[in-house]
């Protein structure tokens, strides 16, 4: 099956929702159009919903106050990130407080401390070095604990994220850290965040729920992540995957579930029937659900129909990823455009 089926609407399937943020709950400072209805719904339904975040600089107290300022009630307890994950990773390993070089901010201090580890600074006796985002980190604290890292200093990375976006644009992440030390180390160091799987692990662990669902707007972290972790996903429409990138995933990129925005916690997702394609040309096949059908002809999506758009996009996803696991080159998608959400058209 190309993408999951389920009737009832996934608030039914699923105990717990991992909710990224920046994209799927917020873009930039305003809450997406919906989200805080779609989550009150599907709160009240029962679906516990946890906010996850790679970002390791803020606590989940000041990420819960934010999240209450647009609409979305949630409190410290409901919020999970990298920070938590990397000092979990890091209490697993070493002695309760046990010294730890740490590079970061107020986040990742909080962090370090809740799980019984001491942040030292990089002239320290340690036993483990953890890096996360952090704007005043100095540059000759950085060259002091790659050369640590060098000789032997156990290294968590928080994230290997490599942008993040600001008021003034998209600015380099705490992975431009990351790769710049590995190089220089040659060493890997062990990640917490998406897309591997600590960060959703302690999220189960502190929020809780035997059936969890991903929920992000991300390819390369979010969904890939979720497979990471052998979960299912809902991919979102409202952040940074676009047609392009939808098109062109990989296997271990592609989600379970498809949806314009969190909508998609609450409505059915109905089978998408793909057929296999014969003669050239039609390595996609064809696919259909809720009044669309879609086929690859000369590499080119066709798209007839109406219906709803989540459907739109779930016939297109179906047929795209047919051609390109058939040829291993992504459909040209220029021509396409997604329909009105009023008309169907």
């Amino acid at each position: 099956m190309v993408l999951g089926s389920c009737p009832t609407g996934l608030v039914e399937a699923y105990d717990l929702a991992m909710l990224d943020l920046d994209g799927v709950v917020y873009v930039g400072g305003e809450a997406v159009p919906g989200a805080p209805g779609h989550l009150e719904q599907a709160r009240d339904r029962g679906l516990r919903l946890a906010f996850i975040t790679n970002n390791a600089s803020r606590t989940p107290a000041t990420v819960a106050e934010h999240l209450t300022s647009l609409g979305v009630a949630a409190g410290a307890d409901d919020v999970v990130t990298s920070a938590q994950a990397a000092a979990r990773v890091l209490a697993d390993r070493l002695p309760a407080g046990a010294p730890v070089v740490l590079l970061g901010a107020a986040g990742l201090e909080e962090a370090v401390r809740s799980a019984g580890l001491t942040p030292v600074g990089v002239e320290d006796e340690a036993e483990a070095l953890v890096t996360g985002y952090g704007p005043d980190v100095l540059w000759r604290d950085i060259m002091r604990a790659a050369v640590r890292v060098r000789d032997g200093l156990w290294w968590v990375a928080s994230n290997t994220d490599l942008s993040i976006p600001t008021p003034y644009g998209t600015a380099p992440g705490h992975g431009v850290l990351v790769e710049t030390v590995q190089r220089f180390t040659g060493v890997t160091p062990v990640v917490a965040g998406k897309p591997q799987r600590p960060l959703l692990d302690e999220t189960v662990r502190r929020v809780g729920g035997a059936r969890p669902l991903m929920v992000g707007d991300r390819l390369d972290t979010d969904i890939a992540g979720a497979h990471e972790a052998g979960i299912d996903s809902l991919l979102v429409l409202t952040g940074v995957t676009g047609l392009p990138e939808l098109v062109a995933a990989r296997p271990e990129e592609r989600p379970t579930y498809l949806a314009p925005d969190l909508a998609g916690l609450l409505d059915p997702h109905p089978e998408v029937v793909v057929e296999d394609g014969t003669g050239q040309g039609s390595a996609g096949g064809s696919a259909e659900v809720g009044g669309w059908s879609a086929r690859v002809e000369s590499g080119t999506v066709q798209v007839d129909g109406s219906g709803a758009v989540a459907d739109w996009w779930r016939v297109v996803a179906a047929v795209s990823w047919r051609h390109l696991d058939a040829t291993g080159e992504p459909v040209d998608g220029a021509g396409l455009r997604a329909p009105d959400a009023d008309t169907g058209r």
